[in-house]
């Protein structure tokens, strides 16, 4: 009994002492105002998203309404982009922080309002729509009927090019789409939060950020950290962002995704990026056209958990295509657009030859899986049509989040990336194979002909007197007529020429190749993929191709 009082004794003290303590907090708070009282609360983060996410996948999905009048949801491309926000009214700009923050109105397809919040002092408060923040033009519509719209999305605004200039660096507009850029860069390819059954013969399902909240950086904050909510039918998920603007703009991304209960999506696509592909050396325009290429990307760059390195030049396909690259912790994978020469391109209004590639480089352990290249036909430059992304084998049970953390390099110095001194694929050119008649006269030899220019440290280092093997493959659907490696003194490097036959054109065929110097390995691989040349005539002959794998 003794020992009984004596605890309760010494809990009652203690008791007594953290009244005080509290007491005294509360005092100093009265003091100090409630700006201090404030700083006790724990600062938003992460984690608050996550809860919010986890109790949207608990949950039956509610698919959000469209609040869009006529005049709005029938608006043509043209007419969306009359809507600009005014410069004096972007959000911040009383503040002194480098970073400025813009708004898209809704319109079109974007039919569902945004909330977008920023955080203070660790806490979250609301930006309220206001149509005075938008220049409309010549627009004419009800101004009191659309006082209830909202935000579509955001743009950052940051001094990137300029001191003292604002330059949009990056747009989140539209499902779980975004686009960044660095200096000197135009906007190509997107990113995307999450793709679920992307390119498969069944409907894919587009998730969407619901809510962003932005942290309002300091005055010498060099980044911008923000928070998304995602929903969709079959997933949700909490995402954090920070961009930190420079040469090279770097994303830094923790995604945490939940799937809905006997949710069971054939494909979750993690870190996609989505690209355009129309013409280029490696498949040439089938019509004349001034400039020799077209596209906001020209390869998939992958490099495998091993090290190793595969460049799988892009293609537009007449059916929808798979290729998948099988990987346990890969170290990184992107859509690249490698050829920075104005020459390449000599478009002058698009600018192909600025627009940037993205690098996604995981951050924690993504165990096994594949990197996965959808490629789908397109018949102009509007469309994009390429899309890459990580396919993980495995998928946690319900209630547990998928976690995946990865940097995202959106670059125009794409031979930084590789480390080391392995060697890159320069470029990649289709032609007709050739041979040399008695008169010297060229004449086609009924092949179809690749080559392949490989430049890089390890090829400009080899002795004079070094020659490296080139190791060739092909599937069973291919004949190899013939290889043929040469030095390449224009760009320190060496020339591939890979002639081929292919057995039945309705299948599509496969290409590897490599240099090597004896057992070292000098370049990356180079892996094409010649697309079946037309539809299957059934269904199930086209499912087969549908899926053809690497």
């Amino acid at each position: 009994m003794r020992l009984l009082d004596r605890c309760g004794q010494a809990r009652n003290g203690a008791g007594l002492a953290r009244l005080g303590l509290a007491l005294g907090m509360l005092a100093m708070a009265a003091v100090a105002g409630p700006a201090a009282f404030a700083q006790q609360r724990p600062a938003f983060g992460l984690d608050d998203v996550v809860a919010k996410a986890r109790a949207l996948a608990e949950a039956p999905y509610v698919a959000p309404v469209s609040n869009l009048p006529d005049v709005f949801s029938k608006m043509q491309f043209a007419d969306y982009q009359k809507m600009q926000p005014k410069r004096e009214r972007f959000a911040w700009m009383e503040h002194k922080t480098p970073f400025k923050l813009a708004f898209y109105h809704q319109g079109m397809q974007f039919n569902t309002p945004v909330k977008i919040s920023e955080i203070v002092d660790g806490a979250a408060h609301e930006i309220p729509y206001d149509s005075g923040r938008f220049d409309f033009a010549d627009l004419h519509f009800d101004r009191d009927a659309t006082s209830k719209l909202g935000w579509a999305g955001f743009r950052v605004v940051y001094p990137i090019n300029q001191a003292g200039k604002l330059d949009e660096i990056m747009s989140v507009l539209g499902a779980s789409y975004f686009r960044v850029i660095g200096k000197n860069q135009i906007y190509g390819l997107s990113g995307r939060g999450l793709a679920i059954d992307t390119g498969l013969p069944i409907a894919e399902e587009f998730p969407n950020f619901r809510e962003f909240w932005l942290r309002r950086p300091k005055p010498k904050d060099k980044h911008l950290t923000f928070y998304a909510l995602m929903d969709s039918v079959r997933a949700s998920g909490a995402y954090e962002f920070t961009l930190t603007p420079g040469a090279d703009a770097v994303l830094s991304v923790k995604s945490r995704v939940f799937l809905r209960r006997d949710a069971s999506p054939t494909t979750i696509g993690i870190a996609p990026l989505t690209s355009m592909f129309l013409f280029g050396p490696q498949q040439p325009s089938p019509t004349p056209n001034f400039r020799p290429a077209i596209h906001d990307s020209n390869g998939l760059s992958v490099r495998r958990g091993d090290g190793e390195w595969i460049w799988r030049p892009l293609v537009n396909p007449s059916m929808v295509t798979i290729s998948d690259i099988a990987a346990e912790n890969p170290k990184g994978f992107g859509l690249l657009q490698r050829g920075r020469d104005f020459s390449r391109y000599e478009d002058l209004k698009d600018r192909y030859d600025l627009r940037p590639s993205a690098w996604i480089e995981p951050t924690n352990d993504w165990g096994k899986g594949n990197v996965r290249l959808v490629e789908i036909p397109t018949a102009d430059e509007t469309n994009d049509n390429i899309v890459t992304l990580w396919v993980p084998d495995n998928r946690p049970p319900f209630g547990e989040p998928m976690r995946f953390d990865y940097r995202m390099h959106w670059t125009m110095d794409e031979p930084a990336l590789m480390k080391g001194d392995i060697s890159h694929v320069w470029q990649t050119m289709r032609s007709s194979g050739e041979f040399y008649q008695s008169n010297l006269i060229r004449a086609g030899d009924g092949t179809l002909a690749f080559l392949i220019d490989f430049k890089g440290p390890s090829l400009r280092k080899l002795p004079k007197d070094a020659r490296p093997a080139a190791v060739v493959g092909a599937n069973d659907n291919v004949e190899i007529v013939g290889t043929e490696l040469q030095p390449n003194p224009a760009i320190q490097g060496w020339r591939l020429s890979y002639r081929i036959k292919i057995k039945n054109p309705a299948v599509s065929s496969d290409l590897t190749a490599l240099l090597k110097l004896g057992d070292r390995t000098l370049t990356e691989t180079w892996k094409f993929r010649l697309p079946a040349s037309q539809a299957a005539t059934n269904k199930e002959t086209y499912l087969n191709r549908f899926k053809a794998m690497e």
